[in-house]
């Protein structure tokens, strides 16, 4: 999935339903006492600015460049730096935490990232993929439409893995972790027109889907878009409940 030029629109929208796993990373890590933390895949900056806040000395690293522009308007004292896994520009345990929200299900191999991830790490490293996302409602949209869905995009089979809590945590024992895993599951409710706003701006797998439609299958989707949202939102806002899968491992650099 392509994010090319979407930081404005995700900023806008989506980043407020990923920061849902904000708080829960925030207690596993601990206080941070003016500790080092990476942010992998920070996107807009949303959860780097939290960590900041918390008292962290945090660096954001981020590939996709309307994102980083994003991060930068809305928090322009961030350190960012422009790079993506599975190569990271860090030494080996250079950053006393590492979090990676939302990020691994969408790279090209998982088990390399993750083995990143714990390289750059000196002590604790999180990592969370989604076990139930919102794509239900975009399905619902879809099919109101009459429109015949995209097709998943599938990794190959030796790389991919079992998008369950279980199957995130074979994976990341694969690429040398030992993770405790546990599920998140909450309820974000966007104003109707934040939705739509996603969509407009090629955010996620509904705004790739309607990036690639004709004008007229365009229409359609929009009026199906309006039905299902008519149907399901309450006071001008739509209740959209999912689940991540949050992992972490906590051995030091020395283990």
């Amino acid at each position: 999935m392509s994010w090319a030029g979407a930081g404005e629109a995700y900023a806008r929208s989506y980043a407020g339903l990923c920061a849902g796993t904000g708080e829960r990373m925030r207690q596993l890590l601990g206080p941070a006492a003016g500790r080092s933390l990476l942010d992998v895949g920070a996107g807009d900056g949303t959860l780097a600015a939290a960590w900041t806040d918390a008292g962290w000395r945090v660096t954001a690293c981020e590939p996709e460049e309307s994102m980083r522009e994003a991060a930068c308007r809305r928090h322009p004292h961030l350190s960012l730096v422009d790079a993506a896994l599975p190569e990271l520009p860090f030494d080996d345990a250079s950053h006393d935490a590492v979090v990676a929200n939302l990020v691994l299900n969408h790279v090209a191999d998982p088990r390399a990232g993750a083995a990143e991830l714990r390289r750059v790490a000196r002590g604790t490293v999180i990592a969370t993929t989604w076990s139930h996302s919102p794509s239900s409602f975009w399905s619902a949209v879809t099919a109101s439409a009459a429109l015949t869905p995209a097709p998943a995009a599938r990794l190959p089979a030796d790389l991919d893995f079992e998008r369950t809590a279980p199957g995130f945590e074979r994976m990341l024992r694969e690429a040398g972790w030992q993770p405790e895993v546990t599920e998140l599951t909450w309820t974000w409710s966007p104003e109707t027109d934040t939705l739509w706003h996603s969509v407009e701006g090629g955010v996620a797998g509904a705004g790739a889907f309607y990036r690639g439609l004709a004008d007229a299958d365009r229409r359609r989707f929009r009026e199906a878009f309006d039905r299902v949202a008519t149907e399901r939102a309450r006071d001008g806002r739509i209740p959209l409940t999912q689940t991540a899968a949050i992992a972490v491992d906590r051995r030091s650099s020395a283990s």
